[in-house]
């Protein structure tokens, strides 16, 4: 039985939610079909498609009435003559939000990680209102865990808020958020969760990104796991309802939430709407 606080505090976080989607030929119109206008969508960065796939989209839903938030991962940005040729694409659509991750492909310039870029960003005039980083509640499958809380801790003179990446275990939500605001990391954070998604989708993601550590903690709650394999998938209403005591605790400065959509928009809409509804009741 969750209480009336933590009921509160999902409900605060469900309202702020943004979607994240991936530039395919059909998200345009499933974005249009089944997201209100006040939703909050950020397009990801492929190597296999490239910037422009990022770009344009973004600028597509931007012009519908969308506020968008493209993903400028560092490593496929060739250097500042490139960057400033996207800041000034972006800001001149009205777009004034960016999220700022490393990403996952061979540098194609001069920056190597998403610090690198961040700098240039500032140098050439800051010229995005509102700057994401990425946070790793867990092991990050390349980077040392040092380093991924020196990171973040490098970065916060240059962005405004963190997002961060999936993870399934209430409890290193809790320490997680704790050790930042203890290290004085002041940042609001998004936490990242997923939508409603197939069990073999989400785990093969969570793979590939970051997470592995939750495959443990899967292997460990067999309750879990059935529930990730039945229909419908895991939609994270019990692993936000576990979350709720950190994420309402005082000073955790916790937002909203960064939905892990795998383009399985209408679900996850339907899902937020209703879990919305019944937390209301």
């Amino acid at each position: 039985m969750r209480n009336k606080r933590s009921a509160a505090t999902l409900i605060r976080l469900l309202q702020q939610a943004r979607y994240e989607v991936l530039p395919t030929a059909t998200t345009e119109d499933k974005v249009l079909e089944h997201l209100p206008r006040e939703r909050v969508v950020t397009v990801t960065a492929s190597p296999g498609k490239g910037l422009g796939a990022t770009l344009d989209l973004a600028e597509r839903l931007t012009g519908h009435g969308y506020v968008v938030v493209p993903h400028l991962a560092a490593r496929m940005v060739t250097g500042r003559t490139e960057l400033e040729e996207i800041a000034d694409r972006l800001v001149g659509k009205g777009i004034s939000r960016v999220f700022v991750p490393g990403g996952d492909a061979d540098p194609a310039g001069d920056y190597p990680d998403a610090l690198a870029l961040l700098q240039d960003l500032r140098e050439i005039g800051s010229p995005f209102a509102h700057v994401g980083i990425t946070g790793y509640p867990e092991s990050h499958p390349t980077i040392n865990d040092d380093l991924t809380v020196q990171s973040m801790w490098d970065k916060r003179h240059y962005a405004t808020h963190i997002v961060s990446n999936l993870t399934f275990d209430p409890t290193l939500v809790r320490d997680w958020i704790r050790r930042l605001r203890n290290r004085g990391v002041a940042m609001p954070l998004l936490l990242g969760i997923p939508g409603p998604v197939e069990r073999a989708k989400l785990l093969g993601m969570a793979t590939r990104i970051g997470v592995g550590e939750s495959t443990k903690f899967l292997a460990k709650n067999k309750g879990l796991f059935a529930r990730l394999a039945a229909p419908g998938g895991f939609t994270g209403e019990s692993f936000l309802e576990k979350c709720a005591p950190a994420l309402g605790e005082e000073g955790a400065l916790v937002e909203g939430l960064h939905v892990f959509t795998f383009n399985q928009i209408a679900e996850t809409e339907a899902w937020r709407t209703d879990l919305l509804r019944r937390l209301g009741d």
